[in-house]
């Protein structure tokens, strides 16, 4: 492949892209007034979300990567996959750097086909194995690749970099673009867009099986879930799924130890009623315009306790008077990081990752046909999970904990949308036998080089951890702190000082 490497190992310094607003739908006021609502009877909200999207040049062509005529060659189950490299001729041999692309076809699908990237551990195979969630719903885990804890950054010329802080340092990871219709993963038939997380986590419940036929030597690893923000419902939903069938002893055992969730939107009633408690502790609405703001929050309660089969987009519409409100007071504020305002048309800019994996070269090498074009996010299929954007994920929880399956929660304390307060609220009101140790137990310093990087509560399987000086990206805003995080976590080693 002609992707040529920087010369030097320089990180990528480009601003977060509205993207995160994607990443953040369930609990964002423009996209979800924009993406929530059926076209028909909100056509003026999806025209304002469309032209949200459009001002970031990520509007696709057609909203969901729909391929007509494609059912030929279709076989469930069956995964096509490559090994490849971005290092051109200049770095070690395909088979040695264990970089692979591939495709899965959904067997509960007409003819979907899900994309995935997998890298090998740059220190050693028998490292976990982690399975990483992009939220949305309907936003490409390339985002994170890129621009996180993958392992390579996109400069501004588009050559690419190694990402010194990369979570392959530690792990063997994979990279999945889902629900289907999200990047480079496709169907030729519209009923294969998914509308819950039964059958998100279906889904990749049987990828994964096949992925570890596919990859025997990597079954017996420890085996977990990573993912941010909308993937606060996406996680929970894969962990229970793959408990249970291991509980069942149906097909291959997954050695799952634990699952991750990074600033996630996940108990949509405790989160949003610390919206204005936030806003307030934060500084940027005052006493006066908390409490006009904390009107709306028995509305959005009782709301949400009568979310069902035909109410919850009713439920998301009131709730999200509270986090339009506080937006209005606040200004020109980037939500995603309160200490930035707002730069440009939508906070932020992740359009090099569009031009990059639309180049043909680049779709060559990773084995994507031509005539595909790559989108950030996808608004029908965003679209299609809108009845779930309201359900409480937390519910699933605990009977992980009591399984002895941990849970880490993290959260940069500089991010609005997801905020570390409501987070920290749900995983206090969870109710598990370890809940009262767990209230109880100290916050200890999470030190990294000598500094305190973050505050950490933890009890049993159990933690919840406050990163400073981070917004809703905290693997963007401080890499070697959440890589550190990453490996102590998966060790056990969360309280230990230094950089083990």
């Amino acid at each position: 492949m002609a992707m040529a490497m920087a010369s030097t190992p320089e990180l990528s310094i480009v601003c977060l892209s509205v993207v995160l607003f994607f990443l953040s739908l369930s609990s964002s006021y423009a996209i979800s007034h924009g993406l929530n609502h059926d076209p028909a009877t909100s056509p003026h909200l999806y025209s304002h979300a469309q032209k949200l999207i459009r001002s970031l040049n990520i509007f696709p062509e057609e909203s969901i990567n729909i391929i007509e005529d494609d059912h030929s060659g279709f076989v469930p189950g069956q995964i096509v996959e490559k090994n490849f490299s971005f290092l051109g001729h200049s770095g070690p041999s395909v088979e040695d750097l264990g970089h692979h692309a591939g495709y899965y076809s959904l067997p509960r699908s007409k003819a979907a086909r899900m994309f995935y990237f997998f890298f090998e551990s740059r220190k050693n195979k028998n490292d976990p194995v982690v399975i990483w969630l992009t939220g949305g719903p309907g936003c490409a885990s390339e985002l994170a690749l890129f621009y996180e804890n993958g392992p390579f950054h996109i400069t501004k010329n588009l050559s690419l970099t190694w990402n010194d802080y990369g979570w392959d340092q530690a792990s063997n990871i994979i990279f999945v673009d889902q629900p289907t219709g999200t990047g480079f993963s496709y169907s030729s038939d519209k009923s294969d867009l998914r509308h819950d997380e039964t059958g998100v986590s279906t889904d990749l419940y049987d990828f994964l099986q096949e992925f570890f036929k596919a990859h025997p030597n990597f079954v017996k690893n420890d085996f977990y879930i990573f993912g941010e923000s909308y993937a606060g419902h996406y996680v929970p939903a894969l962990a229970s799924r793959i408990n249970s069938a291991n509980k069942q002893k149906q097909g291959l055992h997954i050695n799952l130890k634990g699952l991750a969730i990074g600033n996630g939107f996940t108990n949509p009633a405790i989160q949003y009623e610390a919206y204005p408690d936030f806003a307030l502790q934060s500084r940027i609405i005052t006493k006066a315009q908390y409490d006009i703001v904390r009107k709306s929050v028995p509305l959005c309660d009782r709301a949400i306790k009568n979310c069902g089969e035909k109410s919850c987009l009713l439920a998301l519409e009131i709730c999200e008077n509270i986090f339009g409100r506080i937006l209005s007071f606040a200004g020109n504020i980037n939500y995603f990081d309160i200490r930035k305002k707002c730069e440009g048309s939508m906070c932020y800019n992740f359009t090099n990752v569009e031009t990059l994996l639309n180049m043909q070269k680049v779709k060559s090498a990773l084995g994507v046909r031509g005539d595909l074009k790559y989108n950030l996010c996808s608004i029908k299929v965003h679209n299609a999970m809108a009845e779930d954007t309201m359900r409480n994920l937390e519910v699933g929880i605990p009977a992980l904990l009591e399984d002895g399956i941990k849970l880490l929660v993290y959260a940069g304390e500089k991010d609005l949308v997801c905020n570390w307060l409501g987070n920290s609220r749900w995983v206090h009101a969870m109710k598990w036998s370890g809940q009262n140790a767990f209230g109880k137990s100290p916050v200890v310093k999470f030190v990294v080089d000598g500094a305190v990087a973050a505050s950490l509560r933890s009890h049993g399987p159990l933690s919840f951890l406050k990163v400073h000086e981070a917004g809703h990206l905290v693997p963007m805003d401080r890499p070697k702190v959440s890589l550190q995080m990453f490996k102590r976590w998966m060790g056990g080693k969360m309280k230990i000082k230094g950089d083990n």
